[in-house]
């Protein structure tokens, strides 16, 4: 392992390379920014990464022909460059991401950029809060550059990075990306509490972050021995935790563990998870793999959606042809809880969103442009809009088809659809949408023959 200073680390990178950047809170932006100052030497430089935090310059248009991005995951900082085409997307599950790097034949990794804690007596740094796809891209890149940080945690699992697998390394000390949680609205303590009904004592849970899986955790403060399989976990497990009803004890799998692939919260979490044996970070192709999913017997996953329409097909990555975030693992545990012995996977989504959002107003947009709709086209009520709809809006993503789903909650209530036919499964979801859009959904299921 070579010191270097972050400007000298980054001369790693030559013309034609793949550069993968680690992601979540230990984003190595300074790695990243380094690299862009010399990019008037570089010519079509690829950086690939899933959810990052921070700037991303390298999608500037002046960048073009020196640096592309092949997102695997369309995030808040990429997400304007995704949809003007001066950045990619690769849809595809978390589960099979690993793959991709390690095998080498569909993407080679020239150069790893990743941020780790200082080595052990033994040698060993931590890839801290994120393994997920960073364990394959650095067991096969060619070069790996890495921040030296002691704020990143030393987690626990298959994280672990000698130095003499890191070619360039840099002293750093600045803080990682933090997230704070946002307190749930009352719509989504509702959906929580829904949500809270499905999970047994026992239960292992997947989950991820925002105000629904931590309004589904408050729910559920009289459970016990509840166990945590995930792609990732937030600050909203800390409390049941301390609390007692977080152990894991009954797990079929890594009893008594925490596991996921990554965190994103708060330092308070990156605190929790340093050197917590409870806590265990795995590759994605681990925590996402549908047969390790499968064989926790109460598996509940929990996944949300951008809108349901009246078959029960989910989109959850776009807004109309507008991408918004990606595929993720929602595929991943919706279809391993599902073959788990009394498995439970859920789709959550308020029912309803503002008109003035941007997200919904997009959506709207989408929806007057196409002359096809006619009848179907549900008119917005009072400044809002219905996320359970007669079709997705064009363009549109599938990213869980109608055979997958098995529960649907809204503020509203629980649809069960798996095994109903469509008839069924209009009426359920029009019984869990806003009750002021449920006479137009009526009228849109007459017109499509579902009722």
């Amino acid at each position: 392992m070579n010191w270097s200073t972050v400007h000298e680390a980054v001369r790693i990178v030559e013309s034609g390379h793949r550069v993968f950047a680690q992601g979540a809170c230990a984003t190595p932006t300074a790695l990243l920014q380094a690299l862009v100052e010399r990019g008037h030497e570089l010519h079509n430089v690829e950086i690939v990464h899933l959810h990052t935090y921070g700037p991303t310059p390298y999608t500037d248009q002046e960048w073009a022909g020196h640096f592309s991005l092949r997102a695997l995951f369309v995030a808040e900082n990429t997400r304007a460059a995704v949809n003007a085409g001066r950045a990619s997307y690769t849809p595809i599950f978390l589960s099979d991401v690993p793959a991709l790097f390690a095998r080498g034949k569909e993407l080679a990794v020239d150069v790893a950029f990743i941020q780790v804690s200082p080595p052990d007596a033994h040698g060993y740094c931590s890839l801290g809060p994120s393994v997920d796809a960073t364990r394959a891209a650095v067991d096969a890149a060619t070069h790996v550059v890495a921040l030296v940080n002691p704020r990143v945690p030393r987690t626990h699992g298959d994280s672990f990075v000698h130095v003499s697998r890191i070619e360039h390394a840099v002293k750093w000390d600045e803080p990682l990306y933090e997230v704070e949680s946002k307190q749930p609205d009352a719509a989504q303590m509702r959906i929580g509490q829904h949500i809270a009904e499905l999970v047994e004592d026992g239960a292992t849970l997947q989950l991820g972050i925002g105000a629904i899986p931590d309004a589904v955790l408050a729910a559920l403060s009289d459970r016990r021995d509840l166990g945590i399989h995930s792609e990732m976990f937030s600050d909203g497990v800390l409390d049941l935790v301390e609390r007692g009803v977080i152990t894991g004890a009954r797990k079929a799998k890594d009893r008594g563990k925490i596991v996921a692939s990554f965190v994103v919260g708060s330092r308070r979490l990156l605190d929790f998870i340093n050197d917590n044996p409870m806590v265990e970070l795995h590759p994605s192709d681990y925590t996402n793999n549908s047969h390790v999913i499968r064989q926790f017997e109460h598996m509940v996953a929990i996944n949300s959606a951008i809108q349901v329409d009246l078959t029960g097909q989910v989109c959850a990555e776009s807004l109309g042809a507008r991408l918004y975030s990606g595929v993720g693992g929602q595929m991943d545990f919706l279809r391993g809880a599902a073959l788990a012995p009394h498995g439970r996977p859920i789709i959550a989504l308020p029912a309803t969103a503002r008109v003035a959002s941007s997200m919904m107003s997009s959506t709207q947009a989408a929806q007057a442009s196409a002359p096809t709709l006619g009848a179907l086209e549900l008119e917005p009520i009072d400044g809002q809009i219905s996320r359970i709809t007669p079709l997705l809006t064009p363009g549109s993503a599938v990213t869980t088809s109608r055979a997958h789903v098995h529960y649907v909650v809204t503020e509203h209530g629980i649809a069960a659809l798996h095994g109903r036919d469509l008839a069924e499964r209009a009426r359920s979801l029009i019984g869990i949408a806003a009750p002021q859009f449920r006479e137009q959904l009526e009228r849109a299921a007459a017109t499509l023959h579902l009722i």
